[in-house]
């Protein structure tokens, strides 16, 4: 019995060691219902591999959409305090140019309306800053690795590491009728990976991985795999 638990124990750290974020609980903010509207009520809780919370409109037609509009509007709501004014214009164009790049995979990237196109607006709600020295040297050394990671699968979060919360809205873009739309928080994850960064990687790691969410949730639909 303690073999097999010990096994367990192993499996678990390794898997919880592979990732580069860690999708979290979203923390409540007003800023989320402010950029969302009326999808905010309808905002569900996601499966693996999809955002903390969301919502795809049960009568909208997303297989007409082959064009995007993409609109990256910064941190919304946030405490201008926490990120210095430089950090968030480096984390928003870091979004910006990242999700068109992830959606241009995918869309044709348009600057004006149609009967064929999606806008999406994603903002950043929430950041904190990694530490930096204490997160390289947990994840590097051995035996603070393993300590480290059994911290996180009793809190939920690796020590020292970052975090960042967003919201995005997709609607047709001649109407205004709401698609779909997703809040996502993420912290650093155990990838070795992330170790040797600076105070804002994990956040930078979490857009990253939200715009590869968006690319490929959207297209889910706009392809028919899934529907609404």
């Amino acid at each position: 019995m303690k073999t097999v638990l010990g096994l367990g124990a192993v499996i678990l750290l390794l898997a919880a060691g592979c990732a580069t974020t860690q999708r979290q609980k979203v923390e409540e903010q007003p800023a989320i219902c402010a950029f969302l509207g009326e999808a905010c009520s309808e905002l569900k809780p996601g499966a693996s591999g999809e955002a903390s919370l969301r919502y795809v409109n049960p009568n909208s037609q997303p297989t007409k959409y082959k064009k995007m509009i993409v609109e990256v509007v910064g941190f919304f709501g946030a405490d201008s305090a926490k990120v210095p004014l430089k950090d968030q214009q480096m984390l928003t164009d870091l979004f910006r140019k990242t999700l068109n790049d992830e959606l241009a995979k995918k869309y044709q990237i348009v600057d004006q309306s149609g009967p064929d196109v999606a806008r999406i607006r994603v903002a950043i709600l929430d950041a904190e800053a990694a530490t930096p020295g204490a997160r390289s040297v947990t994840m590097v050394i051995p035996q603070l690795r393993l300590l480290t990671t059994g911290a996180m699968l009793v809190t939920g979060k690796y020590p020292f590491s970052g975090s960042a919360q967003a919201v995005a809205k997709v609607s047709d873009s001649e109407t205004g009728q709401i698609i779909g739309a997703g809040v996502d928080r993420r912290t650093g994850g155990g990838s070795i990976q992330s170790a040797a960064q600076w105070q804002w990687g994990d956040a930078e790691n979490a857009i990253k991985k939200w715009c590869e969410l968006i690319t490929n949730g959207m297209y889910a639909y706009t392809s028919g795999e899934k529907k609404p």
